[in-house]
């Protein structure tokens, strides 16, 4: 019986972390370990004398992991990617004023403001801008992405960033997973407070831009955010379930400032995930794991804008949810490490560092569907593998700031290669 030839061996790790989890260890660490590779895809992953009985590892590149740590290439699985311009200023006197006395500057904040920038951007422009930040992800190890629209909140304007992503995913090694999210906020030229204006925005939402969107092929997913001075609940369930109805499959940004209901939504359709997840209270927490419901928790924002009441990601763990870490890199949270993400949910938010690495990489596959494709290092999934250029598997959270990544491979192919 001919044995399957690799094209690729990563020998001699330190540690290899499948994030295969076992009984004795949540990594499935493999010292020493060694893994397979063929057309993109992983064979196998073991000691490499064992490794030869069943592979023949004969003109296989060889990368030898001497003294570095081995591990699945990091899943984003939520980012607001596309955006016209920073808000650098607004970030910086947010050091030292209010809202309210940078508005009376003249300066536009908030989802508002990247609103505003956006729609004045070109599509080549916002496809410029992106491609910069995701070359800076991959540096850091990050091999997949979700990217959602949400700053344009009319149609032309939600096109213009689906339609980056769709470029963005052409035109770099990353994989793009897209997300319609127009939904993100009202805009801005209506008034939010007159229920005529907000159904007809809804309207326009479930019976125009959603059909399209699933017409041509735009997203995956349909996102809201479900807040308070944003979409109530019942606003919420009525835009997932148009989503639904054309066969994008929902999410949701809910419990960042208040508890209004988008997590007990999430729960009853069931959403894939729901995000952010401040103030979602015990029970919530328990229905979600009932319907596997991912919790999307995003250290950097907490951080970024000195969230009151940063989330708490051990009741969740307890209650049995799935959780996934994401950068949530946006113009008022420009985040672009998973490492950095992994640092602040562990001294900042309780997570031990294997719950970290995995809400990284096996919970942030679940929270796009990719699960069955991604986020481990094991036989049949794809070859996204970062080499850390670390002596332990814990230095990654160690060294804060630091960028550990030596070598990314996605599919099977060196993307990076530090010094090379």
């Amino acid at each position: 019986m001919n044995k399957p030839r690799a094209d690729l061996l990563i020998d001699n790790a330190v540690e290899l972390i499948t994030c295969v989890s076992s009984e004795n260890d949540p990594l499935g660490r493999i010292q020493k370990g060694a893994v397979a590779v063929a057309n993109g895809r992983i064979i196998a992953t073991d000691l490499r004398v064992n490794l030869e009985e069943s592979i023949d590892l004969t003109g296989a590149e060889v990368i030898d992991a001497h003294g570095k740590i081995v591990a699945p290439g990091f899943v984003d699985c939520h980012t607001h990617l596309v955006f016209g311009r920073s808000r650098v200023k607004e970030f910086a006197l947010k050091m030292t004023r209010s809202v309210a006395e940078i508005e009376a500057m003249g300066l536009k904040t908030g989802i508002p403001a990247s609103i505003a920038m956006t729609r004045e951007t070109s599509e080549d422009d916002l496809f410029l801008g992106a491609l910069d930040r995701m070359k800076r992800m991959l540096l850091y190890g990050t091999t997949t992405v979700e990217s959602k629209s949400g700053y344009g909140i009319r149609w032309a304007d939600e096109l213009k960033m689906l339609r980056v992503n769709q470029r963005l995913a052409q035109a770099q090694p990353m994989d793009v997973v897209s997300t319609f999210l127009g939904a993100h906020d009202f805009p801005p030229e209506m008034d939010r407070e007159d229920p005529s204006q907000r159904n007809a925005y809804i309207r326009e939402l479930t019976d125009k831009m959603i059909p399209r969107v699933a017409e041509e092929d735009l997203a995956e997913f349909c996102d809201i955010y479900c807040d308070i001075g944003y979409y109530t609940a019942g606003e919420s369930e009525t835009v997932l379930r148009a989503g639904m109805d054309h066969g994008l499959a929902p999410r949701i940004h809910t419990d960042a400032y208040a508890n209004i209901g988008g997590s007990s939504l999430a729960a009853a359709l069931p959403a894939i995930s729901a995000d952010h997840l401040n103030y979602t209270s015990e029970n919530e927490m328990r229905l979600m794991a009932e319907s596997g419901v991912v919790g999307v928790v995003l250290p950097a924002l907490d951080f970024a804008v000195a969230h009151p009441d940063p989330f708490d990601a051990r009741p969740m763990l307890e209650a049995g949810m799935t959780l996934a870490l994401g950068t949530n890199l946006n113009p008022g949270n420009w985040t672009e490490s998973m490492q950095l993400v992994m640092q602040l949910a562990c001294r900042n938010h309780g997570m031990a560092p294997e719950e970290a690495m995995l809400a990284a990489t096996t919970g942030a596959a679940r929270a796009i569907q990719r699960d069955d494709q991604i986020g481990c290092l094991a036989g049949g999934y794809q070859a996204d593998i970062q080499i850390w250029d670390l002596p332990s598997f814990e230095d990654v959270i160690y060294r804060i700031g630091n960028n550990a990544v030596w070598i990314v491979i996605k599919n099977g192919k060196v993307v990076v290669r530090k010094n090379a």
